[in-house]
């Protein structure tokens, strides 16, 4: 008796072949099913059944020598492969892969491409391009012939919108027979292809001699026609025999992602709407109200003004869309339509909102804990479940208090995740007002890819403290670069890598023994100090630590004033950033030594730098401005010396352009000091109208952006005391601070006032005169 092979050629990631499927092998009831995919995953299948095995998830595989080459084959719950598979598991009929094993696309592929082979979101079921005028999406060659401009379209149309009929084999007879014809008329078929169908044909003769009667065969349409002639046994030995040498590797499942699947590239699939999809699969009956309806209420969530009115609307429009364009019922695009007309009033901002949400989508699916993985893989899901973090696909926000123990905990873990390039958490800022050093704010986003980094972190260690030492002394020992090693540092200190501490010093000390370019000391600096301020709440010792940045700190003292001579503009640009890096850092260092003198002392040298002989004789005066609005700013420079220097830059024996850069610099971060100084403003504005026409054509754009960076309050302030006369004249106003009132304006303001402050009104007694309170230190305005 011979065997019964039914081959049913779907479209990955289809909700209309999925159900087609799914009604096939009810009808069929076959003994044995085989499905496109890498055999390496036939031990882990059973998996499929457990009910902790939640989609969407992807198998992934990857070469065991080198976790890098990996691949994914993804699977939602509306991937065909999925609901056979699912069937298999569930009633106990064997099921296996039958593509062509993973392991010899890794014999042949870079590290982070995936081999071929790998699944779609085409009917063919590979990413292998060949010519591009014969290998095409088959779906799209096909909605062309049909006269359809739109494969999505025309696809949802004859597949995804129509529920199985009478005859649950038809649709895939009828697959099957354009199929026939597109690889008849030159479809494009490459080398890899017929060896993946040669070795397709191998397990279906596997099958078969196992004894199977009726095999059921899920694969992509495209292979269909070469599935059903079987040719020798001698011809696909044949064509097989030029595959490269096999590469030992491992699999597993994993989660994954709606968002991952919309992505063509990478380690997607393609699909342009797998929320959408979802829906389609799971609804029962017209699938566009129900879809509506949590349109809205996403809109509802946003404070949108959405009411059960609109939904109605909303569907009576999509509707009436899929009639006039000739649709046998409403698809995404008249959905799409219709809640952009009616729900968000014609606006595409709203619109995002839904495609995001609805249309993608962020749902993560989940993996029984029998699922392979590496013990380092089993550490970080320990930690997630005792510190009650659940990795999540939508990105949300998360705020710590370093001092409790389980958000510590919390901070450590994100941060050595981070050292092993697993960018689950990334620092964010606070939306809670706080600038001490207790509190962490982070954004969350669980990415599928991060389980191939996991795998690839393996090397350095079982759990993830010991990895990310490892780690972390690996890094160390190959640092180039001064500032990379204190950023190390930083990060071993947050993390809590006491182990991977001594070594990172060690490297460090070394390197900056023999680092003389001020410029890498000055990058450097600021992560030592962060270190040794945050080391403070974490409780950590950094003796070592606090006795390298004094160091640094020094040498930028004696280093600094040499190193900013004869810089050009760029230069002074990027040593100001510097300059500044270093006086913050410098600041919160421990002044017991006298550092805080000795950098005044610094800053004093190059604010009296100038230029005598030329440009490249001196200190630019981007520089020499910076460190003496510095200097005033930390109260070790009278107002009045820095008006004097001020004066000086802007005499008529200094460089115009030099004395704009000086101003940019002296005016950074903040100009509120010429309201509160009318002398240095005077002095501003005599120097900008006495300066010839072709010199103000020269520095008139590096005035406006240094005036574009100050509040708007002060620019607008500063214009209209400029406008208002001589600037040297003291503010009109009483010299004992007192306020004139008038007393009919303030009686009349009163019940106004009254009633916003909750209190009774006043009495409207006949010349009673209301007394205004007034704010100590108020000025006249």
């Amino acid at each position: 008796m011979s065997a019964e092979v039914t081959l049913l050629g779907v479209r990955h990631h289809g909700p209309g072949s999925a159900r087609a499927v799914a009604a096939a092998l009810e009808l069929l009831r076959p003994d044995a099913v085989l499905v496109e995919g890498p055999p390496e995953a036939d031990p882990i299948l059973g998996l499929a059944a457990d009910k902790e095995m939640v989609p969407p998830v992807a198998l992934l595989a990857h070469a065991a020598d080198d976790p890098a080459r990996a691949a994914f084959w993804p699977y939602a719950a509306f991937s065909p492969e999925w609901v056979a598979i699912r069937y298999a598991a569930e009633l106990g009929v064997p099921v296996r892969f039958i593509d062509l094993p993973a392991a010899y696309g890794f014999a042949g592929s870079e590290p982070s491409e995936p081999p071929e082979g790998d699944a779609d979101g085409g009917a063919d079921g590979g990413v292998a391009e060949a010519d591009p005028g014969l290998r095409r999406d088959p779906i799209a060659r096909l909605a062309e012939a049909a006269g359809h401009d739109d494969p999505e379209r025309w696809w949802e149309d004859v597949v995804e919108h129509r529920l199985p009929g009478a005859d649950a084999l038809a649709p895939f007879e009828a697959v099957a027979e354009a199929m026939t014809a597109l690889r008849e008329d030159g479809g494009g078929v490459t080398r890899h292809d017929e060896q993946r169908e040669a070795h397709m044909r191998q397990q279906i003769r596997a099958a078969r001699r196992a004894g199977h009667r009726r095999i059921a065969v899920v694969c992509g349409a495209f292979h269909v026609p070469a599935l059903a002639v079987m040719p020798t046994v001698a011809h696909d030995r044949a064509v097989l025999a030029g595959l490269p040498r096999k590469v030992r590797t491992e699999i597993t499942w994993v989660p994954w992602t709606h968002r991952r699947l919309s992505q063509l590239s990478g380690y997607g699939a393609g699909i342009v709407s797998p929320g959408w999809y979802h829906h389609l699969f799971r609804a029962e009956g017209d699938p566009l109200p129900e879809w509506l309806t949590r349109a809205a209420g996403l809109l509802r969530a946003e404070d949108h003004p959405v009411s059960s009115a609109h939904v109605i609307e909303a569907v009576r429009l999509a509707r009436a869309l899929a009639v006039m364009r000739g649709r046998p019922l409403a698809g995404l695009t008249e959905a799409l339509d219709a809640v952009r007309s009616v729900m968000c009033d014609g606006s595409d901002v709203a619109l995002a909102l839904v495609r995001d949400r609805l249309v993608i989508g962020d749902a993560l699916g989940e993996v029984p804990d029998g699922a392979p993985a590496v013990p380092l893989q089993r550490d970080l899901t320990r930690w997630q479940r005792t510190l009650r973090l659940k990795p999540e696909a939508e990105p949300r926000e998360l705020d710590l208090d370093l001092r409790k123990e389980n958000d510590a905990a919390r901070s450590r873990l994100l941060h050595r995740l981070r050292l092993l390039g697993v960018d689950w958490g990334v620092p964010a800022r606070s939306a809670v007002a706080s600038t001490g050093t207790f509190r962490e704010s982070w954004r969350l986003c669980w990415q599928p890819e991060f389980a191939v980094r996991i795998a690839e972190a393996a090397q350095w260690g079982t759990t993830v403290e010991r990895a990310a030492a490892g780690k972390a002394v690996g890094t160390a020992r190959a640092a180039v670069e001064l500032a990379e090693l204190t950023s190390l540092v930083e990060s071993c200190l947050v993390a809590g890598l006491a182990d991977a501490l001594p070594e990172v010093m060690r490297v460090l000390a070394d390197c900056a023994a023999l680092d003389t370019d001020v410029v890498h000391l000055a990058r450097a600096l600021p992560a030592l100090v962060r270190a040794l301020r945050y080391g403070d709440v974490r409780g950590t010792d950094h003796g070592a630590l606090d006795e390298v940045a004094g160091g640094l700190a020094d040498r930028i003292c004696i280093g600094l004033p040499p190193a900013s001579t004869g810089l050009d503009a760029a230069g002074a640009a990027l040593m100001r950033g510097h300059l500044d890096e270093a006086h913050g850092a410098i600041g919160l260092l421990d002044e017991a030594g006298g550092l805080a003198d000795r950098w005044a002392d610094t800053l004093r040298a190059l604010a009296r730098r100038e230029p005598a002989g030329g440009p490249a004789t001196g200190v630019p005066g981007l520089l020499r401005g910076r460190a003496v609005r510095l200097l005033l700013d930390d109260g070790r420079l009278d107002p009045e010396e820095a008006g004097r220097r001020l004066g000086l830059v802007l005499s008529a024996a200094g460089s115009p352009a030099d004395a704009a850069g000086w101003i940019e610099g002296f005016l950074t971060g903040g100009g509120a000091l010429l309201l509160h100084d009318p002398r240095l403003l005077g002095l501003l504005d005599a120097w900008l109208a006495g300066v010839s026409v072709d010199t103000f054509t020269d520095v008139l754009p590096l005035l406006r952006r240094t005036f574009a960076t100050l509040e708007t309050g002060v620019r607008t302030t500063v214009g209209s005391r400029v406008a208002a006369g001589p600037l040297d004249a003291e503010p009109a106003g009483p010299a004992d601070g007192t306020v004139e009132l008038d007393p009919a304006r303030a009686q009349a303001a009163l019940p106004a006032v009254a009633l916003l402050l909750g209190l009774a009104p006043a009495p409207d007694r006949p010349g009673h005169r209301p007394r205004i309170p007034r704010q100590a230190g108020a000025r006249d305005t």
